[in-house]
C-alpha cells in the first residue's frame, strides 16, 4: 500500500440554501469565492478547498448513499486555531454568529468555543 497525502485537498459539504450559506462564509470567515457555478461555493481555507454544494447535485455524488438533512444530527465538527478565542468569539459576534457553547476551557487543555454554519455543520475555534 502506497503512503497517504500529506493534506486534505477538499472538503465538500452539503448545504440546503447556497446563497445563504455562501453569503455567510465571506461575512463569518472573510473569505472570497475561489470558484461557484449553480450548485458551488469554493472557498479556500489554508491548503484546503471547502465546497458548498447544493444538496440537489449532492445525491448524484454520493448516491447510492443518501444525503441527510441538516436535522438530522452533528456528524462532524471542524476546528480552526486561532490565537485567542474569546476576541474571536467577540469579532464571530459582530458578524452575527451565536455560539453553541464556550468560550470555554476544555479538560485536555485547551480553550474552545464551537458555532453552526446555516447548512448545520459544526465549526471550533481553538487556541
Amino acid at each position: 500500500m502506497g503512503s497517504w497525502p500529506g493534506g486534505i485537498g477538499a472538503i465538500t459539504l452539503f448545504v440546503e440554501d447556497l446563497e445563504t450559506a455562501k453569503q455567510f462564509y465571506q461575512e463569518v470567515f472573510g473569505l472570497p469565492v475561489t470558484f461557484e457555478d449553480d450548485a458551488s461555493a469554493v472557498f479556500k481555507f489554508g491548503d484546503t478547498l471547502v465546497n458548498l454544494l447544493r444538496t440537489t447535485a449532492a445525491q448524484e455524488l454520493i448516491e447510492p448513499a443518501a444525503v441527510a438533512s441538516r436535522e438530522a444530527g452533528a456528524r462532524l465538527q471542524f476546528t480552526l486555531e486561532v490565537d485567542d478565542v474569546d476576541a474571536m468569539c467577540a469579532e464571530l459576534a459582530t458578524r452575527g454568529v451565536k455560539l453553541l457553547n464556550g468560550p470555554m476551557d476544555r479538560p485536555w487543555g485547551i480553550r474552545t468555543a464551537s458555532f453552526k454554519d446555516p447548512g448545520g455543520h459544526i465549526w471550533e475555534i481553538a487556541q
